[in-house]
């Protein structure tokens, strides 16, 4: 646990109470601040009690009286589509509004880091799409190296429940806009921004807004090094704004399939092939294209992003390279599930949007493709350039027949439920085919989350072809 720091003896409120928000807690009692906790959910409520905490209905009037903070969890709306109440007095009494991870960055480092021989450092991704996997692949490489290490954030711990870092080691974040719009604190050592597409713009009121909150973590503090994904216009302005000029090499350029030789330091990937350049001249190449772990061109960026930071944290180019031979891949993405006479299994559950799931249908060249579920607004019509490696789709959920129309004249069939999916798309599977659960919709239709779809469809995959 991290303690939290500069409370000790002050009323500190903290609203939710899932994962972070009783992480938060206990870390506040532990640095001696005396925590007020609440969550409008009663099961919320009880589980916080039986962990031994005491409630305080923040709907109260007077309930912020005296608080020097309000602390609150990501998923709650600070400010669009509409501040949540609390938040909301919160605001208008001037109290400061923070989440777990400004408190984080408040608290982790300490007297005790300067007398370290090598002092811990903080790598923090944040981005559209990849996140997750390039912070996962970022904390394997480094498990691979021997270094200490712990991953936090967006994925596994909550930030303040990891333990205090030891000498010379690295912890690795993902980063959420929700968390990074409202962090007080954002002051990583080398910061990652791997893409950006559309996604939760009622919480940031548009795209402007929700660039802004990614951009945060790059201006707010200054990271020593920062790690630029260059293939959207947002990336190259970003690196720009960072940067004295091309040859500046605090800026690390990615790409997936642009040549970048014209910059001080930048990974980029071609053809299934990794390059680094530094100052005009490559340096290092490694071929992607075994690797099966990272399968198409949106892996090889989020390996390109990996590989980045940790050659800024001092890795070479050949320990990076058999580490990411080693990397089993993230469950729900792009997670090779199985293989049956030649027919590979993949579980893409977390391609909810139509972004994510068009680089996963670029991933293989035959697919026999699950996709629906709870559609989002605009459908999948922008999907159509990306359908003729498509053998057949089978369509699921809610908004089955709606994505039926919006396919064009790709072969699909109706089949409503997981079960029915698999089970088609296995029977009419030929070797060198792939079926793909890429849904490009929300999961709420039909389960409470997509981990849960990703599950039922691997357990329907491994009840047909064993294992």
């Amino acid at each position: 646990m991290i303690p939290v720091k500069g409370m000790k003896g002050q009323k500190v409120a903290v609203l939710g109470l899932g994962r972070s928000g009783l992480a938060t807690a206990a870390a506040l009692r532990a640095g001696g601040a005396e925590p007020l906790l609440w969550d409008d959910s009663p099961e919320a409520r009880a589980k916080a009690e039986a962990e031994g905490f005491a409630l305080t209905d923040l709907t109260r009037n007077a309930a912020l009286e005296g608080v020097a903070c309000l602390v609150t969890s990501p998923g709650i709306p600070h400010l669009y589509p509409a501040p949540n109440p609390i938040i909301a007095r919160a605001l208008e009494g001037g109290i400061p509004v923070d989440n777990d991870i400004g408190l984080f960055f408040q608290s982790a480092a300490g007297p005790e880091w300067e007398e370290m021989e090598t002092p811990p450092k903080v790598v923090a991704v944040t981005g559209s799409n990849g996140k997750s996997t390039t912070t996962a692949l970022i904390h394997h490489i480094l498990q691979v190296a021997g270094k200490p290490t712990q991953m936090a954030g967006n994925i596994g711990k909550g930030v303040l429940s990891i333990d205090p870092p030891v000498d010379g080691e690295v912890v690795v974040l993902e980063l959420s806009s929700y968390q990074t719009d409202l962090a007080r604190a954002l002051t990583p050592d080398v910061a990652v921004f791997t893409n950006l597409s559309p996604d939760h713009l009622d919480r940031h009121g548009g795209m402007g807004g929700y660039f802004a909150a990614k951009a945060r973590l790059f201006t707010l503090g200054g990271p020593d090094r920062a790690v630029i994904g260059v293939d959207e216009v947002e990336g190259r302005f970003l690196a720009d704004q960072l940067g004295q000029g091309p040859e500046d090499d605090r800026v690390i350029r990615v790409s997936s399939g642009t040549k970048l030789e014209g910059f001080g330091w930048s990974v980029f990937a071609r053809k299934g092939f990794l390059a680094e350049w530094r100052k005009g001249r490559q340096v290092a190449s490694i071929d992607l294209r075994d690797i099966k772990g990272l399968p198409g061109a949106h892996n090889h960026q989020n390996a390109c992003a990996a590989y980045a930071a940790c050659r800024s944290l001092g890795l070479a180019p050949k320990l990076i390279e058999g580490a990411l031979h080693s990397f089993a891949g993230l469950p729900h993405r792009s997670q090779l599930v199985g293989e049956r006479a030649g027919v590979r299994f993949v579980n893409d559950s977390k391609a909810t949007n139509v972004d994510s799931a068009a680089k996963a249908l670029q991933a293989f060249p035959k697919i026999r493709w699950i996709a629906g579920g709870l559609g989002k607004d605009g459908g999948i019509a922008s999907l159509q350039p990306y359908l003729g490696s498509v053998v057949k789709a089978y369509l699921i959920g809610h908004s089955a027949r709606d994505f039926a129309l919006q396919i064009g004249e790709t072969p699909h069939e109706i089949c409503e439920t997981m079960e029915r999916a698999v089970a088609r798309a296995a029977e009419e599977a030929q070797a060198g085919e792939v079926v793909l659960l890429a849904p490009a919709a929300a999961s709420f239709d039909q389960y409470p989350n997509f981990e849960k779809r990703g599950d039922d469809f691997t357990a329907r995959v491994r009840a047909l072809i064993g294992g």
